[in-house]
């Protein structure tokens, strides 16, 4: 891996809008210890890029088109475990937050922070330091002793969030409606929520489901 050689640290820019990464690039471009190793417009080209051009950190954005970036980041640290990468968000939902930890990320940044933290975040992922929004941090020990929801329940809220009624939720899950109506309450139980619209949003902030 070429983070422990000497030389400027070698930055890969993954994001599908060029205005972002552009605006990336010119604050890089400013730095004596930091490259543009190249750029990538979505999570595939990211782990073909990754491949070819080894650098030092990724800047990783989580929503993309074709691939994803928990999952891009999934397929590089299957491949090069001492990969660091830096997730990038518009959103500071722990769910999201949680996943791309797991996924082996290093850090999680706030595309609204980008110009207050990303020189920094850079330089703490190369050292091999992780870096976490304070924000985000909070939500994760927010929630932290909570039980997450299951694949089905985030199934049934995200049909929920669709606007779909319990029985046409059971008709496309191939289960029985009381099935559901348990579901929907072990959601609200566990979002600490008591109706569908605010197991919806609260869902949505913490980045579990998606609108």
């Amino acid at each position: 891996m070429s983070g422990t050689s000497p030389g400027p640290i070698r930055v890969l820019i993954v994001d599908d809008h060029p205005i972002l990464r552009e605006g990336v690039a010119a604050i890089i471009a400013l730095q004596t210890d930091m490259a543009i190793a190249g750029e990538a417009t979505g999570g595939r080209e990211a782990i073909a890029q990754f491949g070819a051009l080894r650098p030092d950190v990724v800047l990783m954005d989580l929503q993309m088109p074709d691939m994803g970036g928990v999952e891009a980041t999934e397929a590089i640290r299957a491949d090069y475990p001492d990969a660091r990468i830096l997730v990038l968000t518009t959103y500071s939902g722990d769910a999201k937050a949680l996943a791309a930890l797991r996924a082996g990320a290093a850090g999680f940044l706030l595309k609204s922070s980008l110009r207050r933290e990303l020189l920094g975040a850079i330089r703490a992922v190369y050292r091999g330091q992780r870096h976490l929004h304070p924000n985000i941090a909070q939500e994760i020990a927010l929630h932290a002793i909570q039980d997450p929801l299951s694949p089905r329940e985030i199934e049934v809220l995200q049909l929920i969030a669709g606007g779909h009624p319990n029985k046409q939720i059971a008709w496309k899950l191939g289960v029985g409606e009381e099935t559901v109506k348990s579901n929907i309450k072990s959601i609200f139980a566990k979002l600490q929520v008591n109706d569908r619209t605010l197991a919806v949003t609260t869902a949505a902030k913490r980045g579990i489901i998606e609108l």
